[in-house]
């Protein structure tokens, strides 16, 4: 088929179409931002009592919803999950059709639907009555089946939808998962989870080497640590940088306590300055406080210093200042932090 020269747009008209694109993608930002930035005017005594019922919650969260509302119940019942609560999603019509087996009296509902009329999820409500358990309904329409038969309702409420007609659900399912964070980030902080506890539930990817990798896991200790005495000619110090590879060698006192570091970019330092140098000791071309992590420190740290300091490599040292490990930034780099 033929393309005729009238069916191309002209220059002013492509441009005028894409700076409109624009403003429609800006406009959508902008309503779901709102809607979004409303809920926190809404948070009070009823946020408080859902949040209770969680942290008290001796079974498990059942999370439900269906169509997009469906979609933002997963989410929650997944970051629930991810943050030390035991959460599923039950999909309402499954549910109906023996699914809901899974939900038992000690366990805590949520419902999630725009209108608080879907016919999926009040079929449910009887059922969940007669289990006993309590029932928390994030919906936009408080008057509605799901709001009148619920034990808490949080108010999910949009102004309007980012979609131009005002019906695709967009700012309205942005505000409910939004709320689900709220309501997963504050339990976290009641349940006093720690760094420590939330990388178990995150054991794999970046995110979980970050949290659990320690300098230990990762260090060279040992006969691999490159040190030389204080007393030591430059031509140890030299020699023992070289052997072990690293680029630079501890100082350390008579006690074995760290007194300094001897780099590459030490020596060439020191060749810019002056020839005669082989009667110079360790101590005389040391440089001083060295950075350092201690012992047990996430490995993250050293990555950190490095990338502040600009260096290769961390010494490790334990509570009496002696070095017992050594890091090169390669070293973190190939364990997979970043």
């Amino acid at each position: 088929m033929a393309i005729s020269a009238s069916n191309i747009p002209e220059p002013d008209e492509e441009a005028q179409l894409r700076q409109e694109l624009l403003e429609v993608a800006r406009r959508v930002l902008i309503v779901e931002a709102r809607a979004v930035a409303q809920l926190r005017h809404r948070l009070g005594e009823s946020f408080l009592r859902a949040l209770d019922l969680l942290y008290r919650c001796r079974g498990r969260v059942i999370v439900t919803g269906i169509g997009k509302s469906g979609i933002v119940a997963r989410k929650i019942a997944s970051t629930l999950a991810s943050t030390g609560t035991a959460s599923y999603y039950l999909h309402p019509s499954e549910g109906m059709h023996g699914d809901i087996g899974i939900v038992m009296k000690d366990d805590v509902v949520i419902c999630v639907s725009k209108s608080g009329n879907t016919d999926e999820l009040t079929r449910l409500i009887p059922i969940f009555k007669r289990i006993g358990v309590p029932i928390i309904t994030l919906t936009g329409n408080l008057r509605s089946a799901l709001a009148l038969k619920s034990d808490v309702v949080l108010d999910v409420s949009v102004e309007e939808e980012a979609c131009p007609f005002n019906l695709a659900p967009t700012a309205s399912s942005t505000a409910a998962l939004a709320m689900g964070d709220a309501l997963a980030v504050a339990l976290l902080k009641r349940r006093g989870l720690r760094p420590e506890d939330f990388a178990l539930l995150h054991p794999g990817g970046s995110l979980g080497r970050q949290l659990t990798l320690r300098v230990e896991d990762v260090m060279f200790t040992d006969d691999a640590v490159p040190r030389v005495s204080l007393e030591a000619t430059l031509e140890e110090a030299i020699f023992e940088i070289a052997r072990k590879r690293f680029g630079s060698t501890c100082v350390v006192d008579g006690d074995g306590r760290l007194a300094g570091i001897i780099t590459d970019g030490d020596l060439r330092r020191l060749l810019q300055r002056r020839r005669d140098i082989w009667d110079l000791r360790a101590k005389d071309i040391m440089t001083t406080k060295p950075k350092v992590v201690r012992l047990g420190s996430m490995a993250v740290e050293a990555l950190h210093l490095m990338e502040q300091f600009n260096i290769l490599q961390v010494i490790v040292v334990d509570e009496e200042q002696r070095p017992v490990g050594m890091i090169h930034l390669h070293d973190l780099l190939e364990a997979g932090l970043s």
